[in-house]
């Protein structure tokens, strides 16, 4: 089974297509051995919403003139919903997309965001700086990791959208949630993990984003049945046992797609 339009993956904050690293995994590659047209978006790992949401409609018209549809599904990771949302909001792509879902976004703001905007306002702009620096080295066009840093404070509340339903654009979510007293392989939960854990004491968490920050649109819980982190729902550094059950989550998005005709 086939959707209606290809499928676009729109990764999050910090991660990009580089050397050994690979944004999604081996998710994309799954999903073409099925049958499906799937792209990944190549946005700025550290740019600014309004700049990656930019980024992402030229990649959008690009696909649509590659494969001669006239609509795209967007299946978002983390920052990368933000980026999708503005987007559509500001950048009156509607009619192109089909449907857009959105993996562990930060809608109502990221408290791990707050906790590091805490610090003076130097220190944290001299470390962005470094940060911004790196990337553009990787490929980042414009990078603007305070910026990012600060929308992932905001979030763009689910409640306070001015995007709904009647644009005729399927919206749904998912969260994920580690477990507690578990600790993620991926070295890189290690710190948000400690500090979430101190911050959102006993609230469901993937690690970084709070499962009530993660309701948008058509709010389907979690992704996979399993504790399961932040990056770990992309397929990175992803447990062997668990690996089969975060696929079979992508495989089965997809289907629901198709089935819906879109």
């Amino acid at each position: 089974m086939q959707t209606r339009y290809p499928i676009l993956l729109v990764h999050g904050l910090g991660i990009k297509d580089t050397f050994f690293l690979k944004s999604f995994g081996l998710i994309d590659k799954r999903l073409r051995a099925q049958g499906y047209t799937v792209y990944k978006s190549k946005i700025d790992a550290f740019g600014s919403v309004q700049g990656n949401a930019a980024q992402l409609k030229d990649e959008i018209f690009s696909i649509l003139q590659i494969t001669g549809t006239e609509k795209v599904n967007i299946i978002a990771h983390s920052k990368g919903g933000l980026d999708a949302k503005c987007m559509i909001e500001q950048h009156g792509i509607s009619p192109h997309i089909a449907s857009l879902t959105t993996l562990c976004t930060p809608h109502g703001g990221s408290p791990i965001a707050s906790f590091i905007l805490r610090f003076p306002r130097f220190l944290v702009k001299y470390l962005a700086f470094w940060v911004n620096l790196i990337y553009r080295v990787l490929g980042d066009q414009s990078p603007d990791s305070f910026a990012a840093c600060e929308a992932l404070q905001r979030g763009i509340n689910a409640r306070q959208q001015t995007i709904s339903d009647s644009d005729g654009i399927m919206y749904q979510s998912f969260s994920a949630t580690m477990r507690p007293g578990l600790i993620p392989t991926d070295f890189a939960m290690y710190f948000p993990l400690i500090l979430s854990r101190t911050i959102e004491k006993e609230m469901p968490s993937d690690g970084l984003v709070p499962r009530d920050s993660a309701v948008f649109g058509n709010f389907r819980g979690d992704c996979v049945d399993d504790s399961i982190s932040h990056t770990e729902i992309i397929d990175f550094m992803l447990r062997k046992q668990k690996k089969e059950k975060v696929y079979s989550f992508y495989t089965a998005l997809c289907e629901e797609l198709a089935r819906e005709g879109l």
